[in-house]
């Protein structure tokens, strides 16, 4: 009886992820429970370590295990641009592209009065601070998501950033690659023709 406690006591933890249903979490932790146990004891060790010794960047926010991030001291990184993003998880995407070589500010969540999130309620002050600093920053990319939040969060960012004396532009959006056009929303359209270029 104590295993099958045990059992549930780990499904339901499992469940607490995001995207993990009760099926998915059944199967990880039977999974689990048929590992090594020095490949399990890893993987719980990989998620303490996690906790106990990542931090935010003292600079941009992005995730790290040092006082200020890799892309941060990277002296090799267009330093006058800044690219502002939700989420530590938008920076590991945008770094993939091997496209963006400036700096990022990670916001930490977006503006949803709805939900009691202000402007002091993500990190949008320390963003600000590195624009008064003098750093020699010209341009801010905003790379808020598509959401009510996002597009109201990039608004709100696109004025203080102006009344700063400094560019600020948001990410083109529009239709994936691979998609047709009849499937796409009247949003999606829009932005697509509003991003448009010359070809």
């Amino acid at each position: 009886m104590a295993q099958a406690g045990v059992l549930n006591r780990l499904i339901e933890e499992l469940m607490r992820l995001p995207g993990i249903g009760r099926k998915t979490a059944q199967r990880l932790a039977f999974f689990l429970l048929k590992m090594d146990d020095s490949e399990a004891r890893g993987i719980a060790r990989a998620i303490v370590d996690l906790k106990d010794k990542s931090r935010f960047c003292s600079v941009c926010n992005n995730i790290t295990e040092d006082e200020v991030c890799e892309i941060c001291s990277d002296p090799m990184r267009d330093r006058k641009k800044i690219l502002v993003i939700e989420e530590p998880s938008n920076l590991l995407a945008i770094e993939k592209t091997k496209e963006y070589k400036g700096l990022y500010h990670v916001l930490i969540g977006v503006l949803s009065p709805l939900d009691g999130i202000g402007p002091k309620d993500i990190k949008i002050e320390g963003l600000m601070q590195r624009l008064s600093n003098g750093h020699g920053i010209e341009e801010v990319i905003i790379a808020t998501n598509p959401t009510i939040e996002g597009e109201a969060t990039a608004i709100y960012l696109s004025r203080l950033i102006k009344s700063a004396g400094i560019k600020a532009t948001r990410i083109a959006y529009g239709v994936p690659v691979g998609s047709d056009l009849e499937y796409a929303d009247e949003v999606t359209l829009i932005k697509s023709l509003e991003g448009r270029r010359e070809i």
